[in-house]
């Protein structure tokens, strides 16, 4: 976690908030955009002189806490199932949903 407080922040005030690279206008998102369609750390840094490579980790570290606080249990509420043979129920541990299966 030491990277990512010393290298993302968000501020009100550059990019509406979006999370970016410390002391430069790099949103994060860009930088994990670029890395999903060409995982190759030595481009990413040609092509963005003021990242580092451990701009690049705290990157992926923000995007992987994200994940995880995502994933996490909230609550104990219901997800209803409707399929052909009816209505199920089935714990879950996000809001109440309800999916139809095709």
């Amino acid at each position: 976690m030491h990277l990512l407080t010393d290298r993302i922040v968000q501020d009100p005030t550059i990019l509406v908030g979006k999370p970016v690279v410390k002391g430069t206008r790099i949103p994060m998102e860009v930088v994990l955009e670029y890395l999903a369609h060409n995982p190759d750390f030595d481009e990413l840094l040609v092509d963005y002189p003021r990242l580092t490579m451990d701009d690049a980790r705290a990157c992926l570290e923000f995007a992987q806490v994200l994940v995880r606080e995502e994933t996490q249990p909230t609550d104990t509420t219901l997800t209803l199932v409707l399929s052909s043979s009816g209505l199920a129920k089935f714990p879950s541990t996000t809001a109440l949903h309800t999916v139809t299966e095709s």
